[in-house]
């Protein structure tokens, strides 16, 4: 993983005591919350619906032991006891007085940590497949493109005050666990006709209010050409993307607006401009930043232990089979941690817990964790032989849980439990759920499923790429929950579609009881799965199961 360097240490320092004073003068009444508004946001301060909450980075949701120690001793002694992981691979604190703030913010940079860059209109978080480095299907490790995205852009005087907030994503695999076609910017590495490697280049994607889905505008970019390339976007972006009104302001937009053949060109004959200031990184940079993401000694040690574990513990086999993936090296797996016990906050983790992740990552799997956009938490690199050891601590801890990509896995947002901004709950939603189908002893029978939940039209819970999304609304002061169906959030991306009205928090459950029962009754075999059987179906099936007096109606018509 990438190492700070001395620019680094000096940077995050200053910018942690230039806000100290800041937050001195708020404090005094010296600066008023208008003015002070900007000024907490470049530091990813946000005022939510009870309180301060701060926003710490996680670049492409890697961090070590140390680090995590240090998020689990900052939720101790300035929160309460917990944190809240993202869907943009951070770490939120919902809870911080505003006088600790600079406190804390100085902790992060003890382990090398700030929370730069993760609010305003800028370049955010720039997130990566949560499996880079260790999955068996990848080209490159992604996370080595998103690092010299994230110097790129920290601090870029240019785009620090961009129409809208923007978004990056990587993936160094054909197989996209990144979503890159839901950001601002997609990058997928893939190769060319003579083997090179590159970046098919994707804009204009995006969730909240105007769901799109990101267009190719490049189909084969040379490595070399990253950052001038990505540049010549930015600026086309930051000139003609809308400021008169913040919810046609993202590149999305500007996208459907303008249209991506009149795009191209525009980027295309920006990026020949670039180039030729700029034409490309140091290779000086861009082998310090390969040596910082080389593999782990790989250890090679006997799986006997493992696969007798395997066969003679029913439990701990059905944990294997849904929390340990398949390796580059065929000794080791990648172990995903479940922040989704039945019951549970999605993506929350207590400051015990987090230790826990701590010392199995760093005892058993090279000091690295990893943390995915949904919510969980990974080991990437883990001898098959450790394993059983891992599933132990982790069962004592409560996060054991076997449900990675299963019903109760699921995505949620803080919803109206935190956030100004949501028009229902989220949280108790994704609890119901989970506790309900738990009670029913159906999760295992249903199989794979993606069920995303956002408590308001802002989308931070994905819920448009959901096989079962719920988006909870207000009308007339009483929650409402639609449900679209057949989302995708993979290299196939697409937008889900709305069944029809929504449901009372109240006729929620039953209505997605009756719809999985009925998928259930549909598919053709236990291996197909829900987005596969809907796929097949087509909506009307389902639609019949969410509303059962439409099916009445329609017989009462034929019969008349």
């Amino acid at each position: 993983m990438y190492n700070y360097n001395e620019f680094d240490h000096d940077f995050v320092r200053t910018r942690v005591e230039e806000f100290r004073d800041q937050v001195e003068r708020r404090l005094s009444g010296t600066l008023t919350e208008e003015e002070f508004k900007p000024l907490r946001l470049k530091n990813g301060l946000y005022l939510q619906l009870h309180a301060y909450m701060l926003r710490v980075a996680i670049p492409y949701g890697t961090l070590n032991s140390k680090q995590m120690r240090q998020l689990a001793m900052i939720a101790e002694k300035w929160d309460k006891g917990y944190g809240h992981f993202t869907t943009r691979q951070n770490i939120q604190f919902n809870w911080p007085k505003l006088k600790d703030v600079p406190d804390i913010l100085d902790a992060l940079a003890d382990v090398s940590m700030h929370a730069i860059q993760t609010s305003g209109n800028c370049i955010r978080n720039v997130t990566a497949d949560h499996f880079a480095g260790a999955a068996r299907d990848e080209i490159e490790d992604a996370r080595m493109t998103a690092e010299l995205l994230r110097q790129w852009s920290t601090d870029h005087p240019e785009f620090q005050y961009l129409p809208r907030k923007f978004k990056i994503a990587v993936t160094g695999s054909p197989n996209d666990r990144a979503v890159t076609r839901a950001h601002d910017i997609g990058l997928r590495t893939i190769r060319d006709a003579e083997g090179r490697k590159g970046y098919e280049v994707l804009i204009g994607g995006g969730l909240g209010r105007t769901p799109m889905i990101g267009k190719v505008v490049r189909e084969f970019l040379p490595k070399e050409d990253l950052l001038p390339y990505v540049e010549a976007i930015l600026r086309v972006y930051n000139l003609s993307g809308r400021r008169d009104n913040k919810y046609k302001a993202r590149i999305k937009i500007l996208v459907h607006e303008t249209g991506i053949e009149e795009l191209k060109t525009q980027i295309e004959k920006e990026f020949v401009s670039r180039k030729s200031e700029f034409p490309g990184v140091n290779p000086d940079l861009l082998q310090t930043i390969e040596r910082d993401f080389s593999p782990p000694e790989y250890d090679r040690l006997s799986v006997d232990d493992y696969v007798s574990r395997i066969a003679h513990d029913p439990e701990f086999r059905e944990w294997v089979k849904n929390n340990v993936a398949r390796h580059k090296v065929p000794e080791y797996g990648i172990v995903t941690v479940s922040l989704k016990p039945v019951g549970g906050t999605p993506g929350d983790a207590t400051a015990d817990q987090m230790r826990v992740m701590a010392n199995l990552g760093e005892k058993y799997a090279h000091d690295e964790l990893r943390v995915s956009h949904e919510q969980n938490i990974v080991l990437p690199h883990v001898p098959k032989a450790h394993i059983p050891e891992i599933y132990d601590e982790l069962s004592k801890a409560g996060l054991a849980t076997p449900n990675l990509g299963l019903l109760s896995d699921i995505i949620a947002c803080p919803g109206m439990d935190y956030c100004a901004l949501a028009t229902a709950r989220s949280i108790p939603i994704a609890q119901d759920i989970a506790k309900r189908f738990d009670h029913l002893q159906l999760e295992q029978e249903i199989g794979p499923l993606k069920i995303k939940i956002s408590g308001c039209i802002n989308a931070c819970g994905h819920h448009h790429v959901g096989h079962i999304g719920i988006l909870g609304l207000d009308k007339a002061g009483v929650e409402n929950y639609q449900i679209t169906l057949g989302g995708n959030a993979t290299e196939d991306a697409h937008i889900g579609t709305r069944v029809g009205p929504g449901f009372s928090s109240e006729e929620l459950i039953p209505a997605l009881e009756r719809l999985l029962k009925s998928y259930l009754k549909l598919r053709e075999s236990p291996e197909e799965t829900f987005y596969n059987c809907y796929n097949r179906l087509g909506m009307d099936p389902f639609k019949e199961a969410l509303y059962p007096h439409l099916k009445t109606k329609h017989k009462e018509r034929v019969e008349h």
